[in-house]
């Protein structure tokens, strides 16, 4: 097979980047290719590139390994570019959580929609389209962008509709919630549960599921998570969910209570809801808390992660990810089946056309081929056509800078909808770009103006912590920790 090349954009993702490449090493045929990994940080490009040269090594492979922090450069040539970005950070991050936060509403996760999600966004979608830029100009002819990145349908959406690259968004939350099925009706192996999961990422549905060929409804599924010592207490918002829709959603506790506008809408509803035992359960800015703490991670655990490097691959321990599956059915034929994140083009029957739905395709030499003519449960569609109309106006508010469309994007958002007044989502955004002026280019024109409103704010705010927090982390104290960190570094 001949050698081709893959750009990982965003590489210094340390965990996720060795993953993807040794899954990708899996395929016999992929060993005598290149990667070219470029991140912002060349601190941590240096650490994932001594990885994956000691993978290399240890294997004796062929495989080429090239780092830098010229994204075009790496980008040149390419066949295949992965993104797993994340623009402004943490720093960005922590105001996506804390001022939604001040006007009450309440996220467990922010990245996809909600106030934090859409925001979140319009920092994404202009690096997408510079991406998209490179890659129509010095990647290779045809070559296919694979986002990892949030919001998943938000970014795919731009590169597809604005950057006019082939693209297609991957996510896990379809293997994550297939592998709590599995273990609640006792399948002693993946292959025995089969399933068609579809909707839109973050909101897909479990509509049809078979056990050993047998179909599992409703009240078998609800009795068996129920029945769970673990789940019953984690999942209580997906099991409801479940009870009023007839169907199972692929995502957290923490991810569905935020898309919906019924949960986290009163202090002290939250708590009836959520789970404390983990953050991904629904604690309020759990995830900006996780990755608070654990920022810094890889650098402690680099040296075992030189040692891990240095044993075989073994093909047995290939992950679930959906992106070496995908190379694998396009360069060798050999067809792969998964849930893919793409342009509804008459895939799913009562989505709207122009949105990004998440469903299933097989994948073979000839591409992605999705399986049309699906239609949703009626609650389903209604569920996701709320949150494809906010991603549409948001889209399309980060392509023009037009702050006045974001403003009716956080306004129609479900869970914004069901704390907030119209003020109150006018003077939230004029406070969150401001904020994060300095990740929003497009926004530059309307910085001056949101300041001098908010030199006269009409809506009083108050510093909230949450209901089920433990700790949500403000801009000062991340940007404290992180002077103090490079003091200590000398």
């Amino acid at each position: 097979m001949s050698s081709f090349k893959i750009a990982i954009i965003g590489a210094g993702s340390v965990g996720f980047t060795k993953k993807l490449f040794t899954d990708i090493l899996c395929v016999p045929e992929f060993q005598d290719i290149e990667f070219a990994l470029t991140d912002l940080s060349e601190h941590n490009l240096k650490m994932i590139k001594a990885i994956l040269d000691r993978i290399v090594e240890a294997n004796k492979l062929p495989t080429r390994v090239t780092a830098t922090t010229n994204r075009r450069k790496a980008i040149e040539g390419a066949h295949y570019i992965i993104s797993c970005v994340r623009v402004g950070g943490l720093e960005a991050y922590a105001d996506d959580i804390r001022i939604p936060l001040k006007y009450g509403i309440d996220q467990c996760v922010g990245d996809t929609i909600c106030a934090g999600g859409i925001l979140y966004g319009q920092r994404n979608i202009p690096v997408i389209l510079d991406f998209c830029k490179d890659i129509r100009e010095v990647a290779e002819p045809g070559a296919r962008l694979l986002n990892y990145a949030n919001p998943m349908a938000m970014n795919t959406w731009a590169a597809i509709e604005y950057g006019k690259v082939e693209t297609v968004g991957l996510c896990h939350g379809v293997q994550h919630g297939a592998e709590q099925i599995a273990d609640i009706l006792g399948a002693q192996s993946k292959e025995e549960l089969d399933y068609i999961c579809s909707g839109i990422n973050h909101q897909t549905w479990f509509i049809d599921l078979r056990l050993r060929g047998r179909r599992i409804g409703k009240d078998e599924l609800v009795a068996a998570f129920e029945a769970h010592p673990v789940y019953s207490r984690q999942e209580k918002l997906r099991i409801d969910v479940l009870k009023r829709f007839g169907v199972y959603s692929t995502e957290s506790n923490g991810h569905l209570s935020e898309y919906l506008p019924w949960y986290r809408k009163r202090p002290e509803e939250i708590t009836k809801w959520i789970d404390m035992s983990d953050w991904i359960h629904g604690e309020t800015g759990g995830y900006l808390r996780y990755s608070t703490e654990t920022r810094n991670w890889f650098e402690t655990e680099f040296p075992q992660f030189l040692e891990a490097a240095a044993k075989p691959i073994d093909p047995a321990r290939r992950s679930n990810e959906h992106a070496s599956h995908i190379l694998e059915a396009l360069e060798t034929g050999r067809i792969y089946r998964g849930h893919f994140n793409t342009k509804n083009t008459g895939i799913i029957t009562n989505l709207p056309a122009d949105a990004i739905i998440e469903s299933p395709g097989f994948v073979d030499r000839f591409g992605i081929n999705m399986v049309s003519g699906i239609t949703l449960p009626e609650a389903c569609a209604a569920t996701c056509i709320s949150s494809i109309n906010v991603q549409r106006m948001a889209v399309h508010a980060a392509v023009k800078g037009d702050i006045d469309l974001l403003k009716l994007a956080v306004l129609h958002d479900p869970l914004v909808g069901a704390v907030c007044t119209p003020e109150e989502v006018w003077q939230m955004v004029d406070e969150m770009i401001v904020a994060q002026a300095q990740w929003l280019p497009q926004y530059a024109h309307a910085i001056d103006g949101a300041k001098e409103r908010l030199r006269h704010k009409t809506v009083a705010t108050r510093e909230w912590k949450g209901v089920a927090s433990r700790s949500v982390r403000s801009i000062e104290e991340l940007r404290a920790e992180k002077a103090a960190v490079k003091q200590a570094a000398g």
